[in-house]
């Protein structure tokens, strides 16, 4: 990225304009940046993003120029592997923010469910239309082989390095994978039915936690949006057989931690996130409490900061064994909870659990999309708010 004054004429009154670029000069600086990027051999170069406490839209505008053009010589699947995205790790945001469990934001991954195309071989990218976008989209057309096993392990290894506290590493389920990347036309020669891409998925994601368990990796968070929208009868009237459905994902989710220890896994359940545009998916969570009871899984996170997430009296009917993740910052909307409505929020859910089976969390992550422009301050202050939010709690209940 490069910075330069630009104006009409140095001579032009004010102390910037002596040294900024007249057009003919800035005329000639592209020309010799545009001489540079010819140069450039993307098909070996790795591509480090980074960036600061402050706005995220620089390095992403980076990103998308250069992987653009590097998609272009080495496709769109192997793309991703040529770009490393950090944060710097003296800012450490969340630990400034006062944030107990660290999470590296999902930097590295173009998209959370496409980072499976990244770990096997077998998958095509295609082109669809989302809201007037273009977007890239990942579908199944050949048999699942190893492409990069225990990627989500190495990932966690840089973030263990910047910080002593525990951390937590995302990934998708099989269920929603399933119904994201297989194709009723491209992907029956390689999966005839859908379910048999989906069950090959489950052994892939399991060596994937136990990678990150051996890596020393105290959190799992499982990603599966789509089960949550079985709590809108709108979704619920276009399957057959939709109890079928709810509990044949919670069947997969239970074989992938069978007989696992040594990590904590959590499933978190959202209502899409659309960013400022808001969700998919309207009423609560009893169309899907029976399925969630028969999880064996050692949490679930659940969106209740959002309108649409129905009575937290629901709680109370999660197994006794199970910590309850409380989502109570907002993600999506500008507006920045207050500690005083966070606090708010978590005290109507204490009428119906313990304090001890609690763990504060937003709704949804803060980018919901490669492409989501969220301010970074304004994440880092729902962050500070959830901290100073828990340390008033604790402070109360011990």
């Amino acid at each position: 990225m490069i910075e330069k004054h630009f104006t009409l004429s140095n001579k032009l009154p004010g102390p910037d304009h002596k040294f900024a670029l007249e057009p003919k000069e800035l005329k000639l600086m592209v020309s010799k940046i545009r001489d540079v990027e010819k140069k450039i051999d993307l098909a070996r170069t790795l591509f480090i993003v980074s960036s600061k406490s402050g706005s995220t839209l620089e390095p992403n505008i980076f990103k998308e120029y250069f992987f653009e053009q590097v998609q272009k010589v080495v496709g769109a699947e192997n793309a991703g592997s040529r770009f490393v995205a950090i944060t710097d790790p003296k800012s450490q945001m969340q630990e400034v923010a006062g944030i107990d469990i660290i999470s590296d934001g999902e930097w590295r991954r173009k998209s959370y469910v496409g980072i499976i195309a990244d770990i096997c071989y077998g998958f095509q990218v295609s082109i669809r239309e989302v809201d007037g976008e273009r977007q890239t989209w990942h579908i199944v057309t050949g048999e699942l082989k190893p492409k990069d096993p225990g990627l989500l392990a190495r990932e966690a290894r840089f973030l263990k390095s910047v910080t002593d506290r525990p951390v937590k590493v995302a990934m998708p389920s099989p269920y929603v994978l399933g119904e994201r990347m297989w194709h009723p036309r491209l992907s029956i020669e390689a999966y005839p039915a859908k379910r048999d891409f989906t069950e090959a998925l489950v052994p892939v994601l399991r060596e994937e936690l136990v990678a990150l368990r051996d890596e020393g990796v105290e959190f799992a968070q499982i990603d599966d949006p789509h089960l949550c929208l079985f709590v809108d009868p709108q979704v619920r009237s276009s399957y057959a057989d939709p109890e079928g459905e709810i509990s044949y994902c919670v069947d997969m989710l239970n074989r992938m931690v069978e007989g696992l220890d040594g990590i904590k896994v959590a499933l978190h359940l959202c209502r899409r996130n659309k960013g400022r545009s808001g969700w998919s998916g309207e009423g609560g969570y009893g169309p899907i409490m029976p399925a969630l009871q028969r999880l064996n899984l050692d949490m679930v996170m659940l969106e209740f900061a959002m309108p649409a997430a129905g009575d937290k009296a629901i709680l109370g009917e999660l197994p006794r064994h199970m910590d309850i993740g409380l989502g109570c910052v907002d993600c999506r909307s500008a507006h920045i909870d207050t500690p005083g409505e966070i606090v708010a929020r978590v005290k109507e859910a204490l009428e119906y659990v313990a304090p001890e089976r609690l763990v504060l969390h937003p709704d949804c992550g803060f980018a919901p999309g490669s492409a989501a422009d969220i301010p970074l301050d304004e994440a880092y202050l729902k962050l500070c708010n959830e901290a100073a939010a828990a340390r008033l709690l604790r402070d109360e209940y011990g």
